[in-house]
């Protein structure tokens, strides 16, 4: 009895498939009586249909099959129910408020509905009637549908109704999670995410300010992967632009046979500094600086090979980075959409909404006050240009359900006008098609200060991963995990594990539109809201069953075989919170802020604390300390608290290791 968990999404299909097979039945009946000018015709109408109809009761059964195998989102489940309850008990009441919420307290019970005093109020300024939200409550309870999660409700306060939810339900709900692993709730129609993120610029390095756009976007892209989306990760680099005109006039000149002897370019940053000095106070090398971009942008062979040998050192760089992250991602710069420009100008043109200022073509966007320039004086095309042009290639050439621009909140202004540019053209309908700034605020050092240097420069972001890499070592040493615990391959997997785990988990654990402090002695603290803890705290948990020779094979058996008992209430809390991990997943997908994952980690892990401490897994013999008991329900229940933490390390790109 899923009525109100799985099956509303089947709806449409089965009355698809019903309407198919009255037709079939129809044309059969019409070849019958010969009403048919063409039978011919009329056989290859039905066999279209039949296809069509075996079509869809595969693609139905095998929905299914994924959703019974789905972890289910008892939140989304609540919902449904009590929107039917409201619908039944006030069939006139149009959008009526649907709250419902984890209990913050047992004695609460385990969801809350918290709609009656939203209607009472609804009530009262509609129709003005006076209802007090207790009698709304019981209103609401009294219609509340057959179903197989809900033990009893109980109305308190001024008009809460509490849920208790049965346990049978939640015993079986984790025995479908231990026998299927971590399965997303279905999302219906695949629909594909376009996610925009890191973005460096070709010749400088990567800095610590590109190490949010990274980590945020690498994590939203493996979120959006694992709930069943189409994800295309897209690095969108400053690849091109007048900065290369001086670039390639100083190659010309530092290494003039670039062109048949690869030049030996080693400090990228250095290079790029030489050049910047040249253009600035040589004015015989602005000049023919000025002449490399003309002919770069006409794309001329030898400028495009010095261009492409400067890139390359870019990427080689960009490269190792991204391998220490663990971050997937597709080269698709400004250059890409160089030659699209012309046409974005034309059209904004053709439609009026182009006005010439001082020589410029800007476009005003209504509730904007900056114009977009997408032409200057000279000529040249802007990075507005290239935005709109990547935006139209997105949603137009791409097409992209979702775009999710991870980019610092100082581009905000910028980004609305060009999705409002977007909109205003007739691109997208923000109905349809969700196009979102996913802003983050900026990394700050200990002074609270913008993360520098002792010397005032940026901080290089692969010093800053060596560096992580380093202190990881020394933690691990100070613990003399190296002297009795670890092998040398363990130790180093321990090390890299800690250290980019852990600068990832500070970033991605505060709420991205806040600054925060970066700093390593707090990141690789065991102690609190931390990846060191957190990793920590996985590999004791997978410790539990080894140490009492339990291996993988005899758990799938007792998951399959034995009913999970949740009769210990640090049993029935825990349970309840492993089954919350849709709901925290859903409600990223909808707000992109990633330190909901983070927090519900960390509180999958303390409450796990709460049940290994009261409750005995493994139980021994106080004088020889040998096993004498191994409770397997428990057991299995450490098993699920692990398989969910597994998966929420790798959607925040973690790497665990199995002993620390």
């Amino acid at each position: 009895s899923r009525n109100y968990c799985v099956t509303a999404q089947f709806a449409f299909q089965e009355n698809e498939i019903k309407l198919l097979t009255a037709e079939i039945e129809r044309l059969k009946n019409f070849g019958c009586l010969g009403v048919s000018p063409s039978l011919e015709g009329l056989r290859d109408e039905n066999a279209k249909l039949k296809y069509r109809l075996n079509f869809l009761k595969k693609s139905l059964q095998e929905e299914r099959n994924k959703s019974m195998k789905s972890m289910i989102n008892i939140n989304s489940c609540l919902q449904e129910i009590f929107g039917a309850a409201i619908q039944a008990a006030y069939p006139d009441l149009e959008n009526p408020p649907l709250v419902v919420t984890p209990s913050q307290q047992p004695k609460f019970g385990d969801y809350q509905c918290n709609s009656a005093m939203g209607i009472s109020q609804i009530l009262l300024k509609t129709r003005e009637q006076k209802v007090i939200p207790r009698e709304i409550a019981e209103k609401i309870a009294k219609n509340i549908p057959a179903n197989e999660c809900i033990e009893k409700v109980e109305i308190a306060g001024p008009g809460f109704i509490n849920v208790h939810l049965r346990k049978d339900f939640v015993s079986k709900q984790l025995s479908s999670l231990l026998i299927n692993g971590v399965q997303p709730p279905a999302i219906g129609k695949r629909k594909k995410v376009v996610v925009d993120f890191s973005s460096p610029n070709i010749a400088k390095e990567m800095h610590v300010g590109h190490l949010r756009s990274t980590i945020i976007g690498e994590s939203m892209c493996r979120l959006f992967e694992f709930a069943g989306y189409d994800v295309l990760r897209l690095n969108h680099l400053g690849d091109w632009g007048t900065q290369f005109g001086m670039l390639i006039a100083h190659l010309q000149d530092k290494f003039p046979d670039y062109l048949t002897v690869s030049p030996p370019i080693g400090d990228l940053q250095a290079f790029y500094k030489e050049s910047k000095q040249r253009f600035d106070t040589e004015e015989e090398f602005k000049k023919r600086a000025y002449q490399c971009v003309v002919l770069l942008q006409s794309k001329n062979p030898d400028f495009i090979k010095a261009w492409n040998l400067i890139c390359d050192v870019s990427r080689r760089e960009f490269q190792k980075i991204y391998n220490c992250l663990d971050v997937t991602i597709i080269e698709r710069g400004e250059s890409f959409y160089h030659e699209m420009m012309k046409d974005i100008v034309k059209e904004f043109e053709d439609k009026g909404f182009v006005q010439v200022d001082d020589g410029r073509k800007v476009v005003f966007v209504p509730g904007f006050p900056v114009p977009l320039t997408i032409v200057k004086s000279d000529g040249g095309y802007t990075y507005d240009t290239s935005d709109l042009a990547a935006l139209k290639h997105r949603l137009c050439e791409e097409k992209g359900d979702i775009l999710i621009y991870v980019v610092d909140s100082g581009q905000s202004v910028h980004l609305q006008t060009i999705f409002a540019a977007g909109q205003m053209i007739g691109w997208y309908d923000p109905k349809v098609t969700r196009v979102a700034h996913a802003a983050f605020g900026v990394v700050l050092g200990e002074d609270k200060k913008k993360f520098k240097t002792r010397s005032g420069d940026t901080v290089r972001l692969i010093d800053l991963l060596e560096e992580g890499l380093k202190r990881a070592m020394d933690k691990l040493r100070d613990k003399e995990r190296d002297k009795v615990v670890l092998t040398p391959e363990e130790l180093k997997a321990a090390q890299t594990s800690v250290a980019f785990g852990c600068i990832k988990y500070a970033d991605l654990s505060h709420n991205r539109l806040n600054d925060y402090v970066f700093s390593f002695d707090k990141m690789l603290d065991d102690r609190g809201n931390t990846a060191a803890y957190l990793l920590y705290a996985f590999t004791r948990i997978r410790a539990i069953a080894r140490l009492a020779n339990i291996d993988e094979q005899m758990l799938r058996k007792a998951a399959r075989e034995e009913v999970l008992v949740l009769d210990h209430e640090k049993e029935w809390k825990l349970g309840k919170c492993i089954l919350r991990f849709p709901e925290i997943l859903q409600k990223i997908l909808e707000d992109l802020l990633l330190h909901t994952l983070c927090d519900y980690l960390y509180e999958l892990a303390t409450t796990f604390t709460e049940f290994y401490d009261s409750c005995y897994c493994v139980e021994k013999d106080r004088q020889t300390g040998q096993i004498v008991k191994v409770n397997m329900w428990r057991l299995l229940l450490c098993e699920a608290t692990a398989t969910v933490m597994a998966k929420g390390f790798d959607i925040l790109g973690i790497k665990p290791v199995q002993r620390m």
